[in-house]
């Protein structure tokens, strides 16, 4: 069974249709917008597992189908779909991971009042993300990528009754605008230099050879090629995104939202869409690399951004106490782990991490959702510990998800999907600057982990909520056991293995294995993993008000560390005090001096108005009144002349006629 270009729509179609059914249904509907969203996210699976088929028939080809969305003139504006294994492995990973946090979310959710709401949102993300991966033009790419913004502006902000959670909707909504902006200038730029946005079509695609060596031969004025200027503003996008630093501030905020949301959103989809979007305009952002003598290369930009976001947020999820965000630094991290990938030239890893890591932080976010279920909404893991015993099931998953990120070999898919990206940052010619950050990351993801574990599972139930917890329902415990099963069996697709890389990218060639690195990169695991027990693990905390070992070591730094480096004070000090002012200086504009031109002009209108009231009514009607009246006086008095009566006629006549006689006599005798 194959699958064509011209029928991709039915994936994003089916989860938007279940988005309208929830819409539709009264809040009494639960289960029929529950049940629509499900449905429709299986189907969408098996519908992506059939264009994965077809896809892998031939992993060189490029299957496109462009179509006319509306005329411009003589010419038309176009958008398309395009099978190709990115789109395909994509789609069935956000479609399977989709379905069981789905399925995740009737437990947790269960006790909801707004439960039809929240799947109604959750089939409107999903169907914008999957037209996001199908899309053949940056233009329908980034209608969807606004629809997932707006999606995600829902979900984030689902409980708006809590001040923090509409708080964090809106921060994540500005903060990944922001971003946006560039990738909207990128795209007006990349269609004014090329006429098209579509990725192909049959050779005059911007992503094709024709367009793309145009690109790199123009130059901006600052010595920039064209296609540099415009992947990076592209890269703008994926920054604000994926929650690259500088805008990385939004995502642990939006912790906020209910945990399957976290897991969906920031741990396999959304955040992911930024490295998918580099991923799928690589060649423009390599385009660049043949030019020898430009000022920056793009990929160069990613690269650096992608290594301080990796160790920027391994360094803050050390300090965290909230279960949730310890995961969402650590997602901060490891999509800056992707981006490096990227940067250094290895697309291929940064993808195979990406599907790796949808699976077991997936896994992690929803552990961490049964674990603040069960206890009573607990997210402090000062105030857990003692859950291994009540909670067997959701520790085992737990504890493979934290294997998995943590790199454990040789059995986890995180040990090679990171492996591999340490191998491309090591043979990076540009710097090794950003492998020796890699590797830093690596021995603190190890080591937070371990502490997040330790906190959670072991010692002795530190609050009456840990006290009471029990293990979740079947409906959450089942998605996290399948979640754990792929977590271990997606290292079969694994580095050093070509299958994978061969899929994605036929012309690649596969490295040789690095023995000496994959060794210090176990050792480095290692490290991390026996240092976090030897603190947290060997002597779990007694209470909770217990003193941290590492913060009384050190107070001052990992005070700053759990206060996220103090980025969101520093952007309220500098951007939020250049707003405040902004806005005030508006204001000022607005009320003097806007305000006060209009009121004068408004002044002049009443002076002006009052004269010609004045020289309406005293001169123009005043005279042509007194004009009237004697006009209408003389008729009124001539009218009573006319009585009507013949005789009185004949009297006057007479009488005329008699005093004409006399003054004729009289003239006649002088």
């Amino acid at each position: 069974m194959t699958l064509s270009a011209e029928k991709l729509w039915f994936i994003p179609a089916l989860p938007l249709a279940a988005a309208a059914v929830g819409a539709l249904m009264p809040r009494s509907g639960r289960a029929i917008a529950a049940g629509a969203a499900i449905a429709a996210m299986l189907a969408a699976f098996l519908v992506s597992c059939v264009a994965l088929s077809t896809a892998l028939a031939d992993p060189a080809a490029k299957l496109v189908h462009n179509f006319a969305w509306f005329d411009l003139g003589t010419s038309a504006l176009r958008l398309g779909w395009l099978l190709d294994p990115l789109t395909a492995f994509m789609c069935v990973m956000v479609t399977f991971v989709g379905a069981l946090i789905f399925i995740f979310s009737l437990g947790y959710m269960k006790a909801d009042e707004n439960f039809k709401q929240f799947f109604c949102f959750l089939s409107l993300f999903a169907a914008a993300m999957l037209g996001l991966l199908v899309a053949n033009s940056l233009l329908l790419l980034f209608i969807c990528w606004e629809l997932v913004g707006l999606a995600s502006y829902l979900l984030i902000g689902f409980w708006f009754h809590k001040p923090s959670a509409a708080a964090a909707a809106k921060k994540a909504f500005i903060t990944t605008r922001i971003g946006d902006l560039g990738l909207l200038l990128g795209m007006l730029w990349l269609y004014n230099s090329t006429g098209s946005l579509l990725f192909f079509d049959g050779g005059a695609g911007v992503l094709e050879t024709a367009a793309l060596g145009s690109l790199a031969a123009q130059f901006t004025a600052g010595g920039l090629a064209v296609s540099t200027a415009i992947g990076l503003l592209i890269f703008c996008g994926a920054v604000g995104k994926s929650g690259q630093f500088p805008l990385h501030v939004w995502l642990p905020d939006a912790m906020e939202g209910p945990t399957p949301v976290s897991a969906l959103i920031h741990a396999a989809t959304m955040v992911a869409a930024g490295v998918f979007l580099i991923a799928r305009v690589y060649p423009l952002m390599s385009a660049d690399q043949v030019l020898a003598h430009v000022p920056l290369h793009a990929l160069t930009v990613v690269a650096f951004i992608g290594a301080i976001t990796a160790l920027m947020g391994a360094c803050i999820a050390v300090a965290q106490n909230d279960i949730k965000r310890v995961l969402a630094f650590s997602t901060v991290s490891q999509l800056g782990y992707m981006m490096l990938a990227l940067g250094v030239g290895s697309w291929v890893a940064a993808i195979f991490h990406l599907l790796t890591h949808a699976f077991f932080k997936a896994l992690l976010f929803l552990g961490a959702g049964s674990v603040i279920h069960s206890a009573h909404h607990e997210q402090d893991i000062r105030r857990l510990g003692g859950l291994r015993g009540p909670m067997k099931v959701t520790f085992a998953t737990f504890a493979i998800g934290m294997m998995a990120l943590s790199g454990v070999p040789f059995l986890f898919s995180g040990f090679w999907s990171k492996e591999a990206i340490l191998h491309a940052a090591h043979g990076w010619e540009v710097s090794q600057l950003p492998f020796y950050a890699a590797l830093i990351a690596v021995v603190l993801t190890a080591f937070y982990m371990t502490r997040l574990v330790a906190e959670t599972f072991f010692g002795k139930a530190r609050s009456d909520a840990a006290g009471h917890a029990h293990e979740s329902p079947a409906t959450m415990t089942i998605p996290l056991v399948i979640l754990a099963v792929c977590a271990v069996l997606l290292s079969l697709l694994a580095w050093p293995s070509p299958w994978l890389q061969h899929q994605l990218d036929p012309s690649a060639h596969s490295e040789p294995d690095g023995i000496s690195l994959m060794v210090l990169s176990i050792v480095l695991v290692a490290l991390g993993l026996g240092s976090g027990w030897a603190i947290y693990g060997r002597k779990p905390r007694v209470s909770e008000t217990s003193a941290d070992p590492l913060a009384t070591a050190s107070p001052g730094l990992i005070a700053f560390l759990a206060a996220k480096l103090k980025f969101d004070e520093l952007y309220a000090a500098t951007f939020g005090r250049l707003n405040a002012a902004s806005a005030a200086f508006a204001n000022f504009l607005e009320v003097w001096l806007w305000g006060g031109i209009v009121t004068l002009l408004a002044r002049l209108g009443e002076f002006t108005g009052l004269v010609n009231r004045e020289a309406d009514e005293r001169t123009l009607n005043g005279g042509f009144n007194s004009v009237s009246e004697k006009v209408r006086g003389t008729g009124l008095a001539y009218s009573r002349a006319q009585t009507g009566d013949v005789h009185g006629y004949l009297r006057f006549i007479a009488l005329g006629f008699v005093i004409l006689v006399l003054l004729v006599v009289m003239g006649g005798a002088k």
